[in-house]
């Protein structure tokens, strides 16, 4: 079992890495094999609705690091996405990955576990927070949670480390995704099927 965890942060190995650190070592303890995927720094384009993807099985962009993150999502079994707290909510190379991904993808995250970490200096956690969990909750993703909201606070990962809650929320965050792997495994072991899914019925308000 692995599961990738994602950096969108623009700094490669600031706030938001140091917290994905703490839960990969959790992760590691409990012989779940992991990735940290850094977006980087280039410009990633927002979703331009041009629907080629549908046609392609892949975003129609190649030259960013969603087609990437996708090809690598299609073999992992969960997924924790983290992000810097950018005028109280995630950053905006994050939410234009994560629009593309699942949009072009979301049939490689359907039925996988998924959870969100954010880092803030002071506020907006939980405002971003939630905007990051939108992306699971139309995506057919069991969501992943801890003993509190997964945020840590911080200016500088030193200032993280700092914050002893917030690493113990991680941790927790990282055990609880070992544990819902590992039940998903034994389940499927023992023959539980995929939830049935229906065709999708679309409902506009105007009409």
């Amino acid at each position: 079992m692995n599961v990738l965890l994602v950096n969108g942060s623009p700094n490669k190995k600031g706030c938001t890495y140091t917290a994905l650190c703490e839960v990969e070592k959790e992760l590691n303890k409990q012989d779940i094999e992991t990735e940290i995927f850094y977006i980087g720094k280039k410009p990633i384009r927002g979703c331009t609705a041009c629907a080629k993807c549908l046609e392609l099985g892949k975003c129609v962009f190649d030259d960013d690091a969603v087609n990437d993150a996708l090809d690598k999502a299609g073999k992992s079994d969960g997924f924790i996405f983290g992000s810097p707290v950018h005028y109280a909510g995630a950053s905006g190379f994050i939410t234009s990955f994560l629009d593309r991904c699942f949009f072009s993808g979301s049939d490689r995250f359907a039925y996988k576990p998924g959870a969100a970490i954010v880092s803030c200096r002071r506020g907006g956690a939980t405002a971003a927070f939630d905007q990051l969990n939108k992306y699971f909750t139309i995506s057919n993703m069991p969501v992943v949670s801890s003993q509190y909201w997964n945020m840590v606070h911080g200016n500088t990962p030193q200032e993280v480390m700092q914050d002893l809650e917030g690493l113990q929320t991680m941790r927790t965050l990282g055990r609880n995704m070992a544990w819902l792997l590992k039940s998903i495994a034994a389940g499927k072991k023992a023959g539980v099927a995929l939830p049935e899914k229906e065709e999708k019925i679309w409902t506009n308000f105007i009409r």
